[in-house]
């Protein structure tokens, strides 16, 4: 039996604008297997977000195929999409914009059960009391609403959220970006217990590269809506074989000048458009090592190693 729980092939989005198309989710292929978390990273507007959302239908695709446990979910009803949602959540960005300020901590917690008809009026209520234990909530706070609870005790109303119907699957998209940095260890070390208790399967959107290390298993890094580089999380920091992975992972800011990569250059060069863009790679304008075919034809997904795979006409990446 596979242990493939999740399979994007060629999955892309694009959305209109008064210029033509703009290619937010570009051809993108991958899998994840159970269990285990796939860090996406990239920089703001590279299509991240906009992935996890095609990924569980909250936008609509444009063309390729999503596959949970099998199956193209892309072609499923509006209610066999009902049914599926129990099993597919996310975590939001933003706590305090993604909860409703007219309901209280246990209402939004017990608004899936209302929606899906499970369980009865107490059976809810102690399901949200057993939710809220779970991620570390308080039921003091069962009556609270989110504007009178700080940022992370609202992401935690969210994680309960999402836990709510026992899924498999969660979309975390950048679930701690807007949290003090204090707290944004306490929500990691939360969700990484939780994984490891529930067998849950995590997509971790961030833009944060420390964050993403310390809870993937495998990281995809994107660029202008392409998947340009996917590895296991440590080898990406040890062994990046894409240009514009290495340049990532130099912008991170290390205390100690002594260890930074004194051969390193910022990136240069003019950021290509998204909307109908031109044949070749996309971050050739701004690479110090493109040549005449990168420019030419956009280069594939490819393994270089086992697990390793770049999109790139120089994939062994020896002259990195």
């Amino acid at each position: 039996m596979s242990d493939v729980l999740l399979e994007c092939r060629n999955l892309k989005k694009y959305f209109e604008t008064p210029l033509g198309q703009l290619h937010a989710v570009d051809n993108v292929s991958f899998s994840l297997d159970k269990g285990r978390t796939l860090g996406i990273v990239g920089e703001s507007g590279c299509g991240k977000s906009t992935l996890g959302r095609t990924i569980l239908r909250l936008t609509p695709h444009s063309d390729g195929e999503v596959l949970f446990e099998g199956q193209n979910i892309l072609r499923y009803s509006r209610s066999q999409m009902m049914n599926l949602r129990r099993q597919m959540q996310i975590i939001f960005q933003d706590p305090f914009s993604s909860l409703n300020p007219r309901m209280t901590v246990s209402s939004i917690i017990e608004e899936p059960f209302r929606i899906h008809k499970i369980l009865n009026k107490e059976e809810r209520r102690r399901r949200v009391v057993e939710l809220m234990d779970t991620v570390g909530l308080a039921e003091r706070y069962v009556n609270t609403y989110p504007h009178e609870l700080d940022g992370g005790r609202r992401q935690r109303v969210g994680i309960a959220r999402a836990l709510s119907l026992k899924p498999k699957f969660i979309v975390c998209d950048e679930p701690v970006s807007a949290l003090d940095v204090s707290i944004q260890a306490q929500i990691l070390n939360l969700m990484m217990d939780l994984k490891d208790r529930l067998k849950l399967t995590y997509l971790f959107i961030t833009h944060d590269l420390s964050v993403v290390k310390h809870i993937s298993d495998d990281i995809a890094v994107m660029y202008m809506g392409l998947m340009v580089e996917k590895a296991p999380s440590e080898e990406i920091f040890t062994s990046p074989r894409h240009p514009y992975t290495k340049a990532l992972l130099n912008a991170i800011p290390i205390p100690d000048l002594a260890y930074r990569d004194k051969e390193a250059e910022p990136i240069k060069g003019e950021v290509s458009s998204p909307i109908e863009p031109a044949p070749g790679c996309r971050f050739a304008s701004r690479c110090q090592y493109a040549s005449e075919i990168c420019t030419r034809e956009t280069p594939p997904l490819e393994e270089s190693a086992e697990r390793h795979f770049i999109a790139c006409h120089h994939r062994l990446g020896d002259q990195y």
